[in-house]
């Protein structure tokens, strides 16, 4: 089972996150790609810090907002987004490979990410722009969502991922951090969840039983106790039998 998280999140003076405690729990790092966050000299050195540790580098792309940090949708041209998507997989690439690493997969980033797991054209966009830069990086998605359909109609490899540390709805998708207890800070709760989701139990939401079978758990960089949240989903996962690594190589 791969472990990820969003890293790479500061921007100027602004710190977000602890990336370096962060990447010596997690296989996977979703590193901003300085459209909603991040910035060259954090990129440059998150690569750095991943690529010292075996960590798998994924861009983490998003909308082009880093005053909403990535969180509000915009009404964008299919044909420009792809463009963007093309964009920050290229930049962060630069860096992973002047650390001796590579871009191994792209994970889309808050409203991109929401808005792109229904919506066809964003989906298929995203898609495009991953294929122009190499078609053979993977996509990590929602499970049975636009951009899941869209990336294997494309061909792209896909892979399903599943976060320990937010609520979902009873169709499947994740409850809108505007609202009360999107995001769950409960160590207890969520390293509990993590395990279920890893071992192909289920989890409650708006109660309903949801089956989830993901490749990788999410544990959010931002989130407030994040460090801790992640390396109590690693103990609880550890000690289930769970093997940790990343899915991508």
């Amino acid at each position: 089972m791969d472990l990820n998280s969003d890293l790479g999140e500061g921007f100027g003076a602004w710190k977000m996150g602890d990336d370096e405690a962060m990447l010596d729990i997690v296989t996977s790092a979703n590193i901003a790609c300085g459209f909603h966050a991040g910035d060259p000299s954090v990129m440059r050195r998150v690569c750095d810090l991943a690529a010292g540790r075996g960590v798998a580098i994924g861009a983490h792309v998003g909308y082009h907002d880093l005053a909403g940090f990535g969180r509000r949708a915009l009404d964008i041209a299919p044909d420009e987004l792809a463009d963007e998507v093309l964009y920050q997989i290229g930049a962060l690439d630069a860096f992973a490979r002047a650390a001796g690493s590579r871009v191994t997969y792209v994970k889309p980033h808050g409203a991109l990410y929401n808005t792109a797991a229904v919506d066809v054209e964003q989906a298929a966009a995203i898609v495009d722009g991953l294929r122009r830069y190499d078609p053979a990086l993977a996509l990590l998605c929602l499970p049975d969502s636009e951009m899941q359909r869209q990336a294997e109609k494309a061909g792209v490899v896909t892979y399903a991922e599943a976060f320990a540390d937010r609520a979902y709805t009873a169709d499947g998708k994740l409850v809108s951090r505007k609202k009360p207890g999107a995001v769950l800070h409960d160590a207890d709760l969520v390293a509990k969840r993590a395990v279920g989701m890893a071992t192909g139990g289920v989890v409650t939401a708006d109660g309903t039983k949801l089956e989830l079978r993901p490749d990788s758990l999410c544990v959010h960089g931002d989130t407030p106790g994040a460090v801790e949240l992640a390396r109590r989903i690693e103990a609880a996962l550890t000690e289930a039998g769970v093997q940790l690594g990343a899915f991508t190589g």
